[in-house]
């Protein structure tokens, strides 16, 4: 009987769990425990060879090289290089928002500079009434700057100041050296402007494509600041603790199981990512939205009359709008009469002005275009800008699939890839994109009832930006005071000039002498009326 008990013996030993000899031994840990190290970790408590995995709450059970200790650190590590990828991918993105805004802000601020370059050279037969009110054109144009830079000027009552100053000064130099115009009367002269019109059509013309060109260039500047400013922010969101688990199965559970060389299956790939950027995947609809908005913009800069022809015809269009005036002076010198008084015989005018109407040309602003390079560049630019917003048009639902193209395996290995249990086919659908289509996501546990709050106000923040743009193509002027908290660029790299400093990206210095415009009007009654009901209460007590 001592050989079948010796028999029984060898068999209880040899199913026995512990290292034993030949093809049934413990595998050994030295692969992991070399990877873990390199991730910066220490080997304490880290074990020599497989041990039994039932400790493991993320990744599935079974033999494995990982302790609970070592499975949270490479949870926490898989969280981070997510979050870092999702970052990177994000400043990738406002770099292009950043070269688009240089590049843009670059073509505009030139042409607005030769356009008030070119002063001299078209005014300067106006004569005296050039070179005695050089302040008062530079003028214009350092408030037609400040309001691109963002300045809380009212653009339209800019211009009307513009036009009334200049018919006072156009109606004082008409007159004899020996006649005294007091302040007042030049005031009276001033507001025959809308009645009269002594400068013609021009003012109103010029005035309606001012503003219409100015409005869209600063509302398209401040969009590209907003996108860029939602990525930055959206970026920087961090991922769910369930995100956490679901992304240490998906990336390093393969190690634990002894099959680093395993990458994950890309269908497997999809519903994590799709589950962990389910909330960043809500912007798409706004951020599409204020994408083609922007394309608009762009393209509307080439629409007659175009941004260069608008800005180059400036002086042209003053000079005609002084020759029509010089032209019908004296009729609208007996209408002023009429309504303001007579000052004094005011005669034909000082004799160097009375020439200089003799020898008036009758050049017009459309006589006055940019050259055929300066339009050919106009072209290039919103060509470019448009090919290059529409790239960037579905970048928060490709996101997940730019991640999983550097994690998951390639089309070819979708049967031997890591499924999140062991290396085959991974069997479940894919979810669509968003936060409401992950209720049946089997990889990334979601309350999709509580949507982050930060991505829901930066969505809100495209919402408005994108009306904005719809109303600066109309021509409506744009108040920006009610932007975000934080639409600066900090972090984005984006600021104009002499705002920099300030760490905003528009200014709205409070020693502006200039009127804010009833936009803000209407903010300061809002916040006196909401005070109102606070008032009554305290009364009460």
């Amino acid at each position: 009987m001592r050989v079948p008990v010796l028999l029984c013996v060898l068999l209880c030993v040899s199913a026995a769990p512990g290292p034993v000899s030949g093809a049934g031994a413990d595998k050994s840990c030295t692969d992991l425990r070399q990877f873990y190290t390199g991730k910066g970790f220490t080997l304490v408590e880290v074990p020599q060879t497989e041990i039994s995995g039932e400790h493991l709450r993320m990744c599935p059970q079974g033999p494995t090289c990982c302790t609970t200790t070592m499975e949270e650190n490479l949870a926490g590590l898989s969280s981070r290089e997510t979050e870092g990828l999702i970052r990177e991918a994000g400043r990738s993105l406002q770099s292009a928002f950043n070269a688009l805004h240089r590049s843009f802000d670059t073509y505009f601020t030139e042409l607005h500079g030769r356009s008030e370059r070119s002063l001299q050279e078209v005014l300067s037969p106006l004569g005296p009434l050039y070179s005695q009110n050089t302040r008062l054109y530079a003028d214009l144009y350092t408030d037609l700057r400040q309001y691109y830079r963002g300045s809380a000027l009212n653009l339209d009552e800019t211009l009307t100041e513009f036009w009334s100053q200049l018919l006072e000064r156009t109606f004082k130099i008409s007159a004899p050296t020996d006649v005294t115009l007091s302040d007042d009367y030049l005031e009276c002269v001033a507001k025959q402007q809308e009645t009269l019109r002594p400068f013609g059509d021009v003012p109103r013309d010029m005035k309606a494509k001012l503003i219409r060109a100015f409005v869209t260039a600063r509302s398209f500047v401040q969009g590209l600041i907003i996108s860029g400013e939602v990525v930055r922010k959206v970026s920087q969101v961090h991922l769910s603790p369930e995100c956490t688990k679901a992304l240490m199965k998906l990336v390093y559970c393969p190690h634990c199981r002894g099959t680093a060389s395993l990458k994950p299956c890309s269908n497997y790939c999809s519903n994590v990512m799709k589950g962990c950027l389910a909330n960043q995947a809500d912007l798409d609809p706004e951020w599409q939205n204020l994408i083609d908005t922007m394309i608009q913009v762009a393209s509307s800069f080439s629409t007659e009359p175009s941004l260069d022809v608008v800005l180059s015809s400036i002086p042209a269009r003053i000079y005609e709008a002084v020759h029509f005036l010089q032209e019908n002076l004296d009729k609208f010198t007996d209408k002023v009469y009429q309504t303001c008084g007579n000052p004094g015989e005011l005669g034909t005018g000082s004799p160097s002005v009375h020439e200089q109407r003799k020898k008036s040309s009758s050049l017009t602003a459309s006589e006055y275009k940019p050259s055929p390079t300066a339009g050919l560049r106009l072209e290039m630019q919103v060509s470019d800008l448009s090919s290059k917003l529409r790239e960037m048009r579905q970048y928060w639902i490709q996101l997940p699939v730019a991640l999983c193209s550097k994690l998951a395996a390639g089309g070819a290995n979708q049967e031997k890839c890591w499924n999140g249990v062991t290396k085959a086919r991974y069997l479940p659908e894919v979810m669509g994109d968003g936060l409401a289509n992950q209720i049946n996501n089997p990889e990334v546990e979601l309350d999709i009832t509580k949507p982050d709050m930060t991505i829901r106000q930066q969505i809100m923040q495209l919402k408005i930006m994108s009306n904005r743009l719809k109303n600066a193509m109309e021509g409506n002027d744009v108040d920006f005071q009610d932007a975000s908290d934080d639409i600066s660029g900090s972090g984005s790299g984006m600021c104009f000039g002499v705002q920099c400093h300030r760490n905003r990206a528009f200014d709205y210095s409070p020693d502006t002498t200039r009127s804010r415009g009833a936009a803000t009007f209407q903010t300061r009654l809002c916040g006196l009326l909401l005070l109102l009901p606070l008032a009554s209460l305290l009364l009460q007590r």
